[in-house]
């Protein structure tokens, strides 16, 4: 599937279990980020390995207080959300030990967490 770039209305409709039942990858990024430009092309690439999943991409700069609201440190961080359920919880991947240092995670650091989060929702 191809990423999605969402806005606000979507992201709350996402969160609040409003949207169809879907699990979702969304990654928060920033337009003046240089991490979150060069992770761009691998978050693409792998959303085109995962056809039953969702990708998704939010401006932080469209709300700005919305990463402390959801207690996300920074961009880019990636996230992982069973949609279509209002108890559903916003997983947030971890930073990594030792950041790459030109697309702060790693194609594989992303894999890993959206393998061991959909195992975990079977």
């Amino acid at each position: 599937m191809a990423v999605e770039r969402i806005s606000l209305g979507a992201l709350n409709k996402l969160l609040t279990g409003e949207a169809s039942p879907a699990q979702c990858v969304i990654k928060f990024y920033s337009n003046s980020c240089d991490l979150c430009h060069a992770l761009s092309e691998y978050y693409v690439d792998i959303s085109r390995e995962y056809k039953d999943l969702h990708f998704f991409a939010f401006n932080v700069e469209d709300h700005p207080t919305l990463l402390e609201d959801l207690g996300i440190n920074g961009v880019p961080t990636i996230t992982f959300l069973e949609a279509g359920n209002a108890d559903a919880k916003l997983k947030i991947l971890d930073d990594p030990d030792i950041p790459h240092e030109k697309t702060w995670y790693t194609t594989k650091y992303i894999k890993n967490f959206i393998d061991k989060e959909t195992k975990s929702n079977d």
